[in-house]
């Protein structure tokens, strides 16, 4: 005998609430009724009203939720070759409920024929109990939040179902909304055991978890939309925003690019590996901020003419990716990073239709960073120093033409050029940004002296005393170093 399944929604609470045709199949005693779980009050309560087959073993036995859906799956589609089989699922069948879908897709592939009655959803409980209306909101999972998470509408949040869920999401809430914000924490909706409380954010304790805990919340603008609505507002009612251009901003992003590289300098050079510099962190977090407002300002600004929006820029990123990363996208496979590199120029030449690889690469760009983009594109296709130890070579060999070029200012300078164009690409070889190790060199140049006009008077001292002092100036230095390592 090959009997059927229909899958049955209990409700979110208490057995009574579940009627019709579901109460009928859930009571037939000509059926095999099995429950996911016996930690459910409508599934209790038909335990003591008849026998059922409860899945709370298989809970024991796998290591994920998918393990125990698939089996639960198994453990339905078996029990139908030999009687009718009635599956009571918490909620609604369709609603936050996996098990649904793995049964139809089993059953399916045996020739068995499977119903679904849809029952009351913990989502019309809460809807009825808070005031909610679902038409736009979003509904999270606690156990499996997104990232990024965009709280943008009201918000539902499902399956906070043990401390250690209802903290990570308390924390992850934390990190962009207020303390005070209002959080809905609604407990064993559908039982006489309902409670719904309203409490600040920050007063969401971990205790509060529970199998049929649900928070909801409609959030501040906050995070990404929230920079977002924040830009078009200041755009509409601040006359110094409403002023700017594209071209009047062109400034400031330049600006803000040099302050983020100064901050990544700061970093550790193996940054991220290693042991995290929060402080060096937090002023990268900032400064990447000022960058990412310029980037907000601009799309929103384009948005107005009707050229493009934030959405469109960021959909156009995702496609150049994966365009130009066919080695995890596609069925491309590379040896390395340099053929990685050699792709990425290949793919962006076809892209540009450029006749050149020196094409496209602009002329406004800083001396180091169009030295270094131009010898890049150079080494994509195999032109280039074998090893660091080669550069080193043909440096020496530059230094000496500048020597012999000193009193021909033309000519020197045309040799300094090509030093430092010499000494960009060995840079290169080393792995290490010729304009980072610069403003480093450069802020220690500044910081020594400082400290040379803190600890003497310079004023008519000769060539020899200031090297003096310059040599004090780094023993200080690495005094100081030596002292924050210990």
């Amino acid at each position: 005998m090959v009997g059927r399944i229909d899958i049955v929604g209990l409700g979110p609470g208490d057995l009574d609430r579940v009627t019709g045709r579901a109460a009928d199949l859930l009571l037939d005693p000509l059926r095999t009724v099995i429950v996911r779980t016996l930690e459910h009050p409508a599934a209790r309560s038909l335990a003591h009203r008849r026998e059922v087959i409860s899945a709370d073993d298989l809970y024991e036995l796998a290591e994920t939720f998918d393990e125990v859906y698939e089996a639960l799956a198994e453990r339905a589609v078996d029990a139908a070759g030999r009687a009718d089989v009635v599956v009571g699922l918490p909620g609604s069948p369709f609603v936050a409920e996996r098990t649904t879908r793995l049964i139809l897709e089993a059953a399916g592939s045996a020739g068995i024929s499977v119903s679904v009655v849809p029952g009351e959803s913990f989502l019309d409980v809460l809807s009825e109990e808070v005031g909610i209306d679902l038409l736009g909101v979003q509904i999270l999972d606690g156990r499996d939040l997104p990232d990024p998470m965009l709280l943008h509408l009201p918000t539902v949040i499902a399956q906070v179902d043990v401390p250690m869920v209802l903290g990570d999401v308390r924390d992850r809430l934390a990190a962009v909304l207020p303390d005070d914000t209002e959080i809905v924490v609604a407990r064993e909706l559908g039982t006489a055991d309902a409670t719904i409380e309203r409490v600040p954010l920050a007063g969401v304790e971990e205790a509060m978890a529970g199998l049929r805990t649900t928070l909801y919340l409609e959030p501040p603008r906050a995070g990404w939309p929230g920079l977002v609505g924040t830009m078009r507002q200041l755009r509409r009612e601040c006359p110094w925003d409403r002023r700017q251009t594209h071209h009047s901003l062109v400034r400031n992003l330049i600006e803000e690019t040099y302050e983020l590289a100064d901050a990544l300098s700061a970093l550790p050079t193996d940054a991220p590996e290693g042991a995290p510099d929060f402080g060096a962190y937090a002023d990268v977090e900032e400064e990447l901020g000022d960058v990412l407002l310029q980037v907000v300002f601009h799309t929103v600004m384009a948005s107005e003419a009707g050229a493009f929006d934030v959405e469109d820029v960021a959909e156009m990123l995702r496609r150049k990716l994966v365009r130009r990363h066919p080695h995890v996208f596609a069925n491309v496979t590379v040896s390395g990073v340099d053929e990685v590199l050699r792709n990425w120029e290949r793919i962006k030449q076809d892209e540009k239709q450029r006749t050149s690889l020196m094409d496209d690469i602009p002329a406004g760009l800083p001396g180091l960073e169009r030295a270094a983009k131009i010898q890049r594109r150079a080494a994509s296709v195999g032109f280039d120093w074998d090893d660091a130890r080669s550069v080193m070579s043909k440096i020496q060999e530059e230094l000496h033409e500048l020597e012999e070029a000193l009193d021909d200012r033309p000519a020197a300078e045309a040799e300094m050029g090509d030093l430092l164009f010499s000494i960009v690409n060995l840079s290169r070889h080393l792995s290490l940004d010729p304009e980072v190790a610069l403003r480093g060199a450069v802020g220690r140049f500044a910081s020594r002296f400082r400290w040379m006009e803190a600890s003497f008077d310079m004023n008519g001292k000769t060539i020899d005393e200031l090297d003096q002092m310059w040599a004090a100036a780094k023993a200080a230095e690495r005094h100081e170093a030596e002292a924050s390592n210990d």
